[in-house]
């Protein structure tokens, strides 16, 4: 492939079809070559222009990683080349402590730096209970930062610096704000809102795609994605999986065999840690459902 073609960064993914932003600041609409697909938004690519504002995606640039989640169904893409995952869940409605733990697994499988974002605190009656769930993850080390993305300014001035300078993924279930806290950091981006519904207790989808902004100072870059409701990992072989719970790392060294599964296997270092509490039984019970899940995706 010839390296005089024009490199640019993909934006913006709407099925098939891309914004790339090329190094001059310009946009062109863009599609992969054939029937290639692949791409993801944060790719670098390499694009044959075509007419005044079109083009084709003649290469993808090596990644420092890529972002997915996937179950029995299909893979879905979320982004690549990223810095930081940010996890936003919130004080109402109820957030998944399982669908959390996914991304964080995913995330640290992938190297992404994660970052967990408490919104609603205004909501001060369940704001404890909110705090004693995210416990065992800050326990881990897992920076988390309390606001509320209907106050500008504390956004800004909690969840701005920690952006700068980096490519950082927005995430969450449907209904904990994220479309807000996009507006309250890039003001022009205009994301929908919606109110979530309190009697089903659950949000609604209100981003359709994946689109990367350039933040205002003091910087950095920020991509949106869709809200979930499951976050599947069968794509993870067992390697992945443990890579997503580094906090069993200073025990899997005292295991007896060295292809233990961390189960059920005599002398495991990682079971016995979880008997004596030093593993939270949480986690460990999210462990054996992706690894349960992943062998039985292998079965078909």
């Amino acid at each position: 492939m010839s390296v005089d073609l024009p490199q640019g960064r993909i934006i913006a993914a709407h099925g098939r079809h891309y914004s790339v932003e090329l190094n001059d600041g310009s946009v062109r609409k863009c599609f992969p070559r054939g029937k290639k697909t692949g791409p993801a938004v944060g790719d670098w690519v390499r694009i044959q222009p075509q007419g005044a504002d079109e083009g084709a995606i003649e290469a993808i640039l090596p990644r420092r990683n890529l972002l997915f989640r996937s179950d029995e169904m299909r893979t879905k893409q979320f982004a690549a080349n990223v810095d930081q995952l940010l996890i936003v869940v919130a004080v109402e409605p109820t957030f998944s402590e399982d669908l959390l733990g996914r991304a964080l697994a995913g995330a640290w499988s992938a190297g992404i730096e994660p970052l967990v974002i408490l919104n609603k605190t205004d909501l001060s009656a369940g704001l404890p209970g909110a705090r004693e769930r995210l416990a065992p993850i800050q326990a881990l080390g897992v920076p988390v930062i309390e606001l509320s993305a209907q106050q500008p300014e504390a956004v800004h001035e909690r969840l701005a610096p920690r952006l700068a300078g980096r490519v950082n993924l927005l995430l969450g279930q449907s209904g904990m704000g994220k479309s807000t806290l996009l507006n309250a950091l890039v003001p022009e981006a205009q994301a929908a809102t919606r109110e979530y519904s309190t009697a089903l207790d659950m949000g609604r989808h209100t981003t359709t795609s994946t689109r990367l902004y350039h933040l205002p100072a003091p910087g950095g870059e920020l991509i949106d994605s869709p809200g979930f409701q499951a976050f599947g990992l069968q794509h993870l072989s067992g390697e992945d999986i443990l890579r997503g719970f580094p906090e069993f790392s200073p025990y899997i060294e005292h295991c007896r065999f060295y292809n233990c599964t961390h189960r059920h296997e005599p002398g495991c270092g990682v079971v016995a840690a979880l008997q004596e509490r030093r593993i939270d039984a949480g986690r460990y019970a999210l462990y054996e459902r992706l690894v349960a899940e992943n062998e039985g995706a292998r079965r078909y």
